[in-house]
């Protein structure tokens, strides 16, 4: 079952002033501490992505892509992110950085690399050696709805005794990775926080920290999910109210986002068109003198060099604040566990904030299910359309016909309004 999270992710700030800068200034902007929220802020002057694309709102990650939210990084080329590694006075550690580092890397980084097409690298800068918080890991209360004061309380402690050690103004993304067999440690409680207003150490700002609290050895692309946040991407599960219902009605496997333990975990080809994975050329707008034809390329399927690598996104604009997206989904790249194969289609919406159903796969099988032995919701495990079938959206005059998949694996859609 995933787990909720506060969001998040930071702009790397220029300069490097004497490391002893600025720490106290860091621990009292502390008090600022809010972690469900963030302002949308400011756009960067991004050229239109197009009719098709929906209007960044001031949702909480918000799934317009018109602008980018320059409050976050935008991961392109290559971001650096260190890895701090937090252990407490009331247990001796029985792993190591070296041993914990492999939980997530050189994984986390593969999978970027493979969802951007290659245009993205991650890099990891473990520390070598545990650094000690002064109080006990019982002491912080650490679980999932964590107290505001006692995690600020942390990560002030965190930040005070790291920052002799590390070099923040050197790196794009911070984790803090406490010892997984603590007593007071709960799994539960990772998560990305966010700041109202920055910390400030080694003269850059801090909008965000990836709190790390998973057991050894963690979930399946947990810190793909966590990170996927500092990229200003929202949480696509649903967390019900009473904590016992299902949590992957929405998208079921089909983006990390939803679920780190999603069978075709690759990133939606609308977020990757977000995060300027996908060209303009590579996404293909419905409009109304359209025949309606398109060829997808399967949306996981590496771009070989030197190519463009073909459309792997169509996109119906249905309203000021809504969009039918289709792409391909098969058993290649991020996506190779997939139990099915096929078109798939789902609605996305620019005015929900992260956690309230921002996109959601629409079933072209609506009664049935498959995969129920491995899919984290069998129901939509089969939503995909298959070959010579025709889906008609709900609630919308949207038609998705496949007509032909050819020998390279390739799709032909015909979509109608």
């Amino acid at each position: 079952m995933p787990r909720p999270h506060a969001l998040g992710g930071f702009p790397r700030a220029g300069g490097s002033p004497p490391h002893a800068r600025a720490l106290g200034a860091a621990l009292t902007s502390l008090a600022a501490l809010a972690a469900t929220s963030l302002v949308a802020g400011p756009a960067s002057a991004e050229p239109f992505a197009g009719p098709c694309a929906l209007e960044r709102t001031s949702a909480h990650h918000s799934e317009g892509l018109d602008s980018w939210n320059s409050a976050y990084p935008k991961p392109e080329r290559k971001l650096d992110a260190v890895m701090v590694f937090l252990s407490f006075p009331d247990s001796a550690p029985r792993t190591t950085p070296k041993e914990l580092t492999g939980d997530y890397f050189p994984e986390t980084s593969r999978f970027f690399e493979k969802a951007s097409y290659g245009r993205f690298t991650l890099r990891p800068h473990p520390q070598r050696a545990w650094i000690e918080m002064p109080q006990t890991s019982t002491a912080y209360e650490i679980q999932r709805d964590w107290d505001s004061g006692r995690r600020s309380e942390y990560l002030r402690d965190a930040l005070k005794v790291s920052d002799p050690e590390v070099d923040f103004s050197a790196y794009d993304v911070v984790y803090f990775v406490a010892d997984p067999d603590a007593p007071g440690v709960d799994s539960d409680a990772t998560k990305v926080v966010n700041f109202d207003q920055p910390l400030y150490a080694d003269g850059t700002d801090i909008r965000r920290i990836v709190t790390v609290f998973e057991q050894h050895p963690p979930d399946r692309n947990v810190l793909a999910h966590e990170t996927g946040h500092v990229f200003d991407l929202p949480d696509l599960y649903h967390r019900p109210t009473d904590g016992k219902g299902d949590w992957d009605t929405y998208v079921g496997d089909w983006d990390v986002m939803g679920s780190q333990f999603g069978l075709a975990p690759d990133l939606f080809g609308w977020h990757k068109w977000k995060l300027g994975w996908l060209d303009r050329e590579q996404v293909h707008c419905v409009q109304g003198a359209d025949d309606g034809l398109v060829t997808l390329e399967p949306l996981a399927r590496a771009v070989p060099r030197g190519q463009t690598g073909g459309t792997r996104l169509a996109v119906v604009r249905t309203g000021r604040d809504s969009a039918i997206a289709v792409e391909a989904r098969g058993s290649t790249g991020n996506d190779r566990n997939t139990c099915t194969e096929g078109v798939l289609v789902y609605r996305v919406s620019n005015e929900p904030a992260s956690g309230r159903g921002p996109v959601e796969v629409l079933d072209a099988h609506p009664k049935s299910e498959a995969c129920w032995d491995e899919s984290v919701y069998p129901q939509l495990a089969d939503a995909p359309v298959r070959l010579g079938e025709r889906f008609t959206v709900p609630g919308e005059s949207v038609n998705v016909e496949v007509v032909n998949r050819s020998r390279t694996g390739a799709w032909t859609v015909r979509i109608t309004t």
